[in-house]
Parts: structure tokens; C-alpha cells; sequence
């Protein structure tokens, strides 16, 4: 299809699992150096984008040290970008080192025609999912404020399930109530999440689901356990019309993880 205005660009990266030390490794896979050719790679092919969008687990063990370092990287694109905190994250240090200049934890974004709505599914006593009640508020005030604007919805967790019945244990635990929450708005076109680590693309009341890939380690589809994928890394660009339509699509850098450890059985 092709459209004649300009649209919104975004580039998501999700899932960096930045590691305390920029040469550490986890399951064996450098995770810093393939976040670094991600960015590399997106900026190579495209030159430019109106967004980045962090969907969370930036960090694997977060210390000041792994923010700062991925802020650095961030800011040299010089492009504003938002950060949404993970199951791994530490949110109010990430609040504190990634609020500078055009990085930042901004829930809310206006662009002329979209905005995107930033929410936090993090669970501070397990790696699932949930919404709380300030969280959904947030959301429906949002919605209320820019009834002209078209929205997307960008969440760590997946609200949605993945078939894959180990990371179905961590799904939000009160979508249906997210859901319900968006019924009034028919103007909530896309919800955009991180988490599974694998593609996603599935509607839900007419909303656009849409998963991520890793920009380390992949997950493998469609599985009961834990199981590791050798699928290349790889990020999400979107593309959003001013009469609501969008394009998408996902990137995989031309890599093999031969140094992946796929015998793991967690991380």
C-alpha cells in the first residue's frame, strides 16, 4: 500500500539484558556488542527515526554502570528516545540515569496526529505481568486528553498469549481488564510489547498486537518449556499514518549464534 503523507517512524529495540561489564557475556552471547549493531544496522538502513523505543529488560542485573553505558550508546543517534522498564529493570534507577537530554522514561508522547501511551507491567515479587490500578488510570486518562490523536500502546509484557506455555505463565495477569479499558476508544490502533523475545503480529478487538524480537538471544516459538532459539537478533520498525494506518516490520541482523549456550535451561 502506499501512502502519501508523511508518517511517524519508530524504531523498538527490546530485551538488551545489558550486562554490568561491557564485555560480560550471558548464555554466551556478548549482549552489549549485538545492541550496539542493532542500533548500528537500523540507522545504517533507515538514516533516521522520529522515535527509539526501548520496551524494557535494558538491563540483566541493572547497576549504574550498565544505564549509563547504554544511555551513552543511545545518545549518540541524537534521537529522542523513551525507555519502558522490564521484569529485569530497576525503574527508579533507570528514572535517574536515563532522564537526560533526548533519553528519557516519558509515558506519554504527542506527535501530530499519534501519541504513544508508555505503561509499566513490572511485578516487583516475580518476572510475570500486571497492570496496576494507577497504571490503567494513567492510560484512560491519556486517552481522554487527545480523543483526536490515534494511540499506540507500548508495555513490556505481552497481553496477549504467545503459545509458548512457559512465557504464557508471565502474560499480563489482568489483560482482560487493559482490554476493557480500551473499549470506549476505537482510536487505539496498536499495542507494541517486549518480553517474549520472538515475532508476534495478532489483532485483538481490532488492536494490533505486536511482539519484538531480542536484540541478544531469541526465544523459540510454540514451546512448552524454556528453549532457546539460534535466530539472528533483531528490532521492529513502524511507520505511522496520519489516518491511523500503519506499516511494520522486523530486521534480523546477519549474524549465527554459534556461542549461543542453547542447552540452558534459564537465564
Amino acid at each position: 500500500m502506499t501512502y502519501s503523507a508523511k508518517p511517524v517512524s519508530i524504531l523498538q529495540i527490546s530485551d538488551l539484558h545489558v550486562l554490568p561489564h561491557s564485555t560480560d557475556k550471558l548464555l554466551g552471547v556478548a549482549t552489549e556488542h549485538y545492541f550496539k549493531l542493532a542500533l548500528q544496522q537500523a540507522f545504517d538502513q533507515y538514516r533516521q527515526f522520529d522515535l527509539i523505543l526501548v520496551s524494557g529488560d535494558l538491563a540483566q542485573d541493572p547497576c549504574l554502570a550498565s544505564y549509563q553505558r547504554i544511555r551513552d550508546t543511545l545518545s549518540s543517534y541524537q534521537t529522542k528516545t523513551v525507555c519502558l522498564s522490564g521484569n529485569h529493570d530497576d525503574w527508579p534507577l533507570m528514572q535517574k540515569v536515563l532522564n537526560t537530554g533526548l533519553i528519557s522514561c516519558e509515558r506519554q508522547v504527542l506527535f501530530d496526529d499519534w501519541q504513544l501511551i508508555n505503561l509499566n507491567s513490572q511485578k516487583l515479587t516475580d518476572p510475570g505481568g500486571l497492570l496496576l490500578q494507577p497504571e490503567l488510570d494513567f492510560l484512560v486518562k491519556c486517552l481522554e486528553s487527545e480523543p483526536d490523536r490515534f494511540s499506540i500502546i507500548a508495555v513490556h509484557h505481552h497481553c496477549t498469549l504467545s503459545n509458548s506455555v512457559w512465557l504464557d505463565t508471565m502474560v499480563i495477569s489482568n489483560s482482560h481488564e487493559f482490554f476493557q479499558c480500551l473499549k470506549p476508544y476505537p482510536r487505539v490502533k496498536v499495542i507494541t510489547t517486549g518480553h517474549i523475545h520472538q515475532l508476534l503480529e495478532t489483532q485483538e478487538q481490532g488492536i494490533i498486537i505486536l511482539g519484538v524480537p531480542s536484540t541478544c538471544f531469541q526465544f523459540k516459538p510454540n514451546c512448552r518449556d524454556f528453549t532457546l532459539d539460534t535466530i539472528a537478533p533483531g528490532y521492529r520498525v513502524l511507520r505511522l499514518y496520519p489516518d491511523g494506518q500503519i506499516e511494520t516490520e522486523i530486521h534480523r541482523l546477519p549474524v549465527a549464534l554459534s556461542e549461543l549456550h542453547t542447552d540452558s535451561e534459564g537465564y
